[in-house]
């Protein structure tokens, strides 16, 4: 297939214009504008588009009534439409803390699905957002099932789903945090996530093998400018860091600061998105807890902030109406979460020899025209 006369973003993510020539599930050729041999291939002419690579979602618990948690291949099939359709190529979806039983059903689950294979966004892997948190930061995370690090029960997880857990979450502070980030850093990326660590202590998290923070700001010491807090820690290294951006658990004036603070390179952003994502205001659950989504927003009954209920590219032109560059914004939603996910060398970015992964916007306004999976024209607006 050969996309022509569009604007691109290149391997740097600077705007070109050239042509793009796929063949199976990758990209082939990346050439001049009009210079690609269209005989015998299926043509889409983009003019008045640009073309981003897919954006990848390494945080989300669920969209359009249904959620990770659910633990079946229907619930994931659903999510993976609904993703495709709104600019999303490849996602991990999210589990909450759970006991170890559970979170097999969860993994298992995923794994099968990652076989099978779903229709629209597929999966990378799984993200496990707890149990290994802080029950001081507990947020919407249930804390009946919170508990310290565990890495033998973690590698019975990882060796049971056959090695697809991508993140996994850990408050370092919390006894044998330690011994924990040892253990797993080999196996996937540790994210430090819902902790009361102290600056001091979410440094030497890092130190030892910690390199991602989950959802920045949000269930984590802020901060100040007398206690930096893992707010501080994270802007003071060079661990990549998630950040919601629908508006309403960051201000658009501190996205704006985050993204300046952490460059290119490091900020990542998520949907952290509920079953309640792409409905009307509804009552849903999250981690067996009941929430209620108003405006756009999940609460638990406690008034607590949920989770969101965006996605992807409505965060992604958030961003852009806030002032944040849209190169900055463009790595954050695709090149910067591959990475996190060790998936970079085969998505994340418009290159030779890279997986067809491929967002169409219209220039003018940013809005979907067409997403690409793995070379497959999925949507067409």
């Amino acid at each position: 297939m050969i996309l022509k006369n569009a604007k691109i973003t290149d391997e740097s993510f600077e705007i070109i214009e050239a042509d793009i020539l796929t063949e199976g599930e990758r990209i082939l050729k990346i050439a001049p504008k009009g210079t690609l041999n269209e005989d015998g291939q299926e043509v889409l002419d983009l003019t008045g588009k640009l073309i981003l690579p897919g954006f990848i979602d390494i945080h989300i618990h669920g969209s359009f009534d249904t959620d990770t948690g659910d633990a079946t291949y229907e619930a994931l099939e659903n999510m993976s439409s609904y993703l495709v359709k709104n600019g999303v190529t490849s996602f991990c979806p999210t589990s909450m803390t759970l006991w170890e039983a559970d979170l097999h059903k969860v993994l298992g689950n995923a794994k099968n699905a990652m076989d099978k294979g779903v229709s629209g966004a597929y999966i990378q892997g799984v993200n496990m957002e707890g149990p290994y948190i802080s029950i001081s930061k507990i947020g919407a995370q249930n804390p009946a099932f919170q508990h310290k690090p565990d890495p033998a029960e973690f590698k019975r997880l990882y060796e049971a789903c056959g090695g697809i857990v991508k993140l996994v979450d850990i408050a370092p502070e919390e006894e044998g945090g330690d011994e924990f980030i040892k253990e797993v850093a080999p196996l996937c990326t540790i994210s430090i996530a819902h902790t009361a660590a102290t600056y001091e202590q979410a440094k030497h998290g890092f130190d030892l093998g910690i390199s991602h923070a989950t959802h920045l700001f949000n269930a984590m010491s802020g901060l100040s400018h007398r206690e930096p807090g893992v707010v501080g820690a994270v802007f003071d290294s060079d661990v990549t860091a998630e950040i919601i951006c629908d508006g309403h658990h960051i201000n658009p004036a501190v996205l704006r600061i985050a993204f300046s603070q952490l460059g290119e390179d490091r900020p990542v952003i998520i949907s952290d998105a509920c079953s309640g994502a792409g409905l009307p205001d509804c009552d849903r659950e999250l981690g067996g807890q009941p929430i209620y989504i108003r405006g756009g927003l999940a609460r638990l009954a406690n008034g607590t902030i949920a989770a969101s209920a965006s996605n992807m590219l409505q965060e992604f032109k958030n961003l852009i109406s806030y002032g944040v560059p849209f190169k900055s914004a463009a790595k954050a939603a695709s090149i910067n979460p591959a990475r996190v996910i060790r998936e970079d060398a085969n998505t994340g970015s418009i290159k030779e020899g890279k997986l067809a992964d491929l967002l169409v916007l219209n220039e003018e306004d940013l809005e979907l025209a067409a997403v690409i999976v793995k070379g497959e024209l999925k949507v067409k607006n």
